[in-house]
């Protein structure tokens, strides 16, 4: 073990499962704010590699503000229009000139970057939505505080230092409830999708546990172009209920009940149908870090970080690394200490200090019945110790796009 400030002792609180009222929602892949958490990714990872692939290393940048303003359209049974197209920013930081050792100033040309990351993003996800016409993307990218790049590029450190004084939050493992909202959606916007296009990527579920009774709502976007009427389209409401409960059960033995599209008013026609399969061509906005957290779902019942994940830099910028490397260290310990019911772990940098040195480590930890916290507590803080030493591979594994950020 090394000198690693790290803490084991007992949660405050119930474990969620336990708790009589259980609330997690998760915001799909075409919400509006999740968009931008998308986009702002894609960005982050493009910049990245740019830099790898142009000077050796991974210069200073952010691109976590961006913003994503609504659009209007005309949805209508059998193909409707967008009127007014949906507009993108992408705003932050980013190096755009450097000179390496040999003398050579190298231009980067970052909002070139930022731009065919976010159309490729767009192409590979939202087959409805037309770059240029139905989403218009635009970057504003300036250069980053000289200060900070100096910090954040110091020559001959093999583990960089925070750029802030914050933490990050991850638990493990996830509960019932949790599974099946994240699975929930995912599956919708993966394998069900691709064998009925009528639902678009907009698809926001809440879970909601009371005692032993599961309540799951759906809202889901449906894609007018493959919807011919309102038969059509309650069939396919009735599709997304039967594969989300089917989901729900592989995870569960309590009664669950599914509800899709409950603000649908059949008999007015006020139905949640669209042109492109996101509620952005309808007047919702979006924003980075306003959705899912880092871990992919927003979780009342546990603590959780404010910063946004998506868009930040991955070598040294906290709100980034310490919630996915939190996340990394629970599902980890839940996987190799047996007698875990339930884990927060919550990592505290300090501004200046290597990331592999937290302010403090800590794990909160809740055991199974016969299981004591000093049982497990050497356990515990070897996997800690062993993961932080290994922080700089979640680096890695951002750029290379192995975590999710939301």
């Amino acid at each position: 073990m090394t000198d690693r400030n790290i803490r084991v002792e007992p949660i405050d609180r119930l474990a969620v499962e336990d708790q009589e009222v259980e609330i997690v929602e998760r915001k799909g892949l075409g919400h509006p704010d999740s968009i931008c958490d998308g986009i702002a990714e894609s960005v982050s990872q493009a910049l990245a590699q740019t830099y790898l692939d142009r000077v050796g290393k991974v210069l200073h940048y952010n691109t976590d503000e961006t913003q994503l303003v609504a659009g209007n359209a005309a949805p209508a049974f059998g193909g409707g229009e967008v009127i007014e197209p949906i507009y993108l920013l992408i705003v932050g930081r980013a190096t755009q000139e450097y000179e390496t050792d040999d003398g050579v100033t190298h231009h980067i040309p970052t909002g070139r970057v930022a731009l065919e990351a976010a159309r490729d993003y767009i192409d590979a996800h939202f087959p409805e939505l037309e770059f240029g016409t139905d989403v218009v993307v635009d970057v504003k990218l300036g250069e980053g505080s000289g200060d900070l790049q100096e910090v954040f590029g110091e020559d001959g450190a093999t583990v960089p230092m925070a750029n802030d004084t914050s933490f990050g939050v991850g638990h493990a493992p996830l509960t019932e409830t949790e599974t099946i909202v994240y699975e929930a959606e995912r599956r919708l916007n993966g394998e069900y999708h691709e064998t009925n296009p009528e639902l678009g990527q907009d698809v926001k579920i809440m879970g909601k546990r009371e005692g032993d009774e599961i309540d799951i709502t759906v809202a889901a976007a449906m894609v007018d172009a493959y919807v011919g009427g309102i038969e059509e389209y309650t069939e396919a409401v009735e599709g997304v209920r039967e594969f989300v409960s089917k989901v729900a059960y592989e995870h569960t033995d309590r009664e669950v009940n599914v509800h899709v599209n409950t603000a649908d008013d059949l008999e007015e026609g006020s139905i949640y149908l669209t042109t492109t399969g996101t509620s952005a061509e309808q007047g919702d906005d979006g924003s980075v870090g306003r959705g899912n957290r880092a871990n992919g779902l927003i979780t009342p019942n546990r603590s959780m970080s404010m910063e946004a994940t998506s868009g930040k830099n991955p070598v040294n910028h906290i709100g980034k690394i310490y919630n996915l490397l939190s996340t990394r260290i629970a599902e980890a310990v839940v996987d190799e200490v047996d007698g875990i019911r339930d884990l927060r772990i919550r990592l505290l940098s300090q501004i200046g200090r290597p990331i592999d040195q937290p302010h403090v480590a800590d794990a909160h930890v809740i055991t199974e019945d016969g299981v004591a916290i000093s049982d497990v507590r050497p356990e515990v803080e070897a996997i800690v110790d062993r993961e932080l030493a290994d922080v700089t591979d979640v680096t890695r594994s951002v750029i290379e796009g192995e975590l999710t950020t939301f």
